[in-house]
This record gives C-alpha cells, structure tokens and sequence, in this order.
C-alpha cells in the first residue's frame, strides 16, 4: 500500500457511520491495529449506537465515538484536536431528494465541506481525503453540482494552507456495489412484490466494491502530493443484468428515469483530459496550476498524461462486470444464501 502506516496515527472519518467509513474502519483495525486514536464523526445518533455495539471499547480502545454535523465547524475544531488524517466522507448524496431539499442538500454538501477545511487548517491535521462522486463529472443533479464545488474547495485549499505542511486531495468513483441506497439492496427488496423498476434499459453505471474505495482512499494518504482527484480504472454494469442478476424470472418495469438521473456516468470529461494523467492502477486529475514540480510528480509516480479529449464514461468502458459475477459478488458480500427468482 505505497508504504501507508496509520500505526501511532490519529484518524477521523467524518460520515464514519455510512458503508464505507464502517468499510475504512474494519480495514483499520485489520492492517493497522495499533492506530493511536479513530475517531467516528457523524450526526446519527442511532447509527453511532449500533456502529458502538459491533466496536466496544472493551475491545477496540482507541475508537471514539463523537456525535456532531459537519454543519458545525466549532463541533469539528473540537473532534479535530490531536487528529493527523481526515477522511471526509460525510454527504447528503441521494439524487431525487436533494432535488426535493436543495438547501439542505448545499448546507452539509458545500457548507460542510468549507467548514471541514477550515477545522483542519486550524487544528495539527496533515492529510485530508474528500470522497468524491462519478455525479461530480459535468454534473446535471443538484448532488453532483455540490459534489463537484466541494472537489474544487478541496483542491483550491491547497493554495490557502500558506506554510501549513497540509495535504488535501480527492478520491473519486463509482456507485459502491451494496452500499445503504444502491441499486443491489434496492433490487432484492423490491423483487419480493413481484417486479423490479428499470429506469432505463440503456442505463450503465461504474462500479466499486467497498474494499477498492477503501484501498482508494489508502492511497491518497500515502501518496498525494496535494491538489489531486484520483480515479479508479473499474468495470462498469447494465442496469438490466443487475436485474437479470437478482430476478431473471419476474417482470422489469420500465419506470422512467428520476429527476437529476443519467443514463450513463463520466469521471474524467473531455475537458478534463488535459490535466489527466495514467499511473497504471488508477487516473488522477491535478490541478491546472500545482504547487510542486509536475516534472518530479512524473518521474516519481510514471505518470502519462492521456490523449487530449479522452474521456471515462460507464457506457463506452471496455471492461464490464457479468450477470454471473453480479451473483457471485451478492453471494460472497451480501448474502451467501442469495438465490436469484
């Protein structure tokens, strides 16, 4: 992992009650169980309950468990105090109902993400993560236009930091596959009232497991150099094998697409392709104006730049994943009695 030692180190995962700050803190404790302190930041006082039952401090007692929003920047100074790495994984992400609640949806989203910069400038941080989102590349949803702000807030901090050895870079990907909300969880309730809902037939998506969004943000810590956005190179899937996958024997019904949907998702655009670079497992979109050597950054990772007006896109990927691997994964990390009907 690039040489990454969270031994001795003190963490915080903001949305550290969500899939993937409970997938950050299982390979925590697995490959780093020394870490110093690991601090669960988020407002869900229930979720916070649970997450505490399957970590007691009996057993795990570096772990915090600190109630508070990333609304609250004052809340944030405070859980920040002795922390080395932030992983900001705190969001308002559910398309159709942050069209419904737009200011709720910028309050936590943009607010959020200011407030998080400014708690770690003023506090001892040395690496902060934001977790992106493939609905941050040319966004038409109220999510990923928010999403897409806080990635440029992330990467303009770098510019602010002054003498402050901080470091605060991007990781963006793809639907993680059996998330809270994804479409996986989704389609096995639904199939129990005899149909599943096909927004759209020609509908792709990326995909992710929770362990490579986990290894993605791995490797940012140990290896950004401040300003990036890394994006994994990972397979993309058909909506309709996902519901081949689940229930090959029961009605699709063609629903239509919700408010702020796409049929396919980018995350590298045309435009972006000139700040893009190739280095082998992912690709990284650095800022137009860095504040360290391009050439060493090139030297140091062997790092490409991609041909001018490429472009990352679920629909014209050459890599997809299978129905039969749908089911295989389900099975492993899901539910090893999953039977499609």
């Amino acid at each position: 992992m690039n040489n990454l030692n969270l031994n001795n180190k003190s963490i915080l995962i903001t949305g550290g009650t969500g899939s993937l700050g409970k997938a950050l803190t299982r390979r925590i404790y697995k490959e780093f169980p020394n870490v110093k302190r690991l601090v669960i930041f988020s407002r869900d006082e229930q979720k916070q309950f649970q997450m505490a039952q399957e970590y007691p401090t009996s057993d795990f007692p570096s772990i915090r468990f600190f109630i508070g929003d990333v609304r609250d920047k004052d809340r944030l100074i405070r859980a920040m105090k002795g922390i080395d790495y932030v992983i900001h994984a705190a969001a308002m992400k559910h398309v159709h109902l942050a069209e419904y609640n737009p200011t709720e949806c910028i309050k936590t989203n943009v607010g959020g993400a200011e407030n998080v910069i400014d708690a770690c400038l003023q506090t001892e941080v040395e690496r902060v993560v934001a977790l992106s989102t493939d609905k941050a590349c040319a966004p038409i949803n109220l999510y990923g236009a928010t999403k897409l702000t806080s990635d440029k807030l992330f990467v303009a901090a770098n510019n602010i930091k002054g003498k402050n050895p901080i470091r605060f870079s991007v990781v963006r990907y793809g639907n993680v596959m059996g998330s809270n909300g994804s479409v996986i969880p989704f389609f096995i309730k639904k199939r129990k009232e005899g149909f599943l809902p096909i927004t759209n037939t020609d509908m792709t998506r990326f995909n992710i497991s929770l362990d490579g969004g986990v290894d993605m943000v791995f490797h940012a810590l140990a290896n950004a150099w401040g300003g990036e956005i890394f994006v994994p190179k990972i397979p993309s899937y058909k909506i309709t094998d996902v519901a081949k996958a689940i229930a090959p024997s029961i009605e699709h019904k063609v629903i239509g697409i919700r408010p702020g949907e796409k049929i396919h998702e980018e995350m590298i655009t045309s435009s972006d392709s000139y700040n893009t670079y190739d280095l082998g497992t992912y690709y990284v979109i650095l800022p137009s104006k860095p504040n360290w050597s391009m050439e060493d950054f090139k030297k140091e990772f062997g790092a490409e730049r991609v041909p001018s007006g490429f472009n990352y896109n679920s629909g014209n990927n050459t890599e997809w994943v299978t129905v039969e691997d749908l089911q295989e994964f389900i099975k492993v990390h899901i539910d090893e009695n999953f039977k499609p009907v």
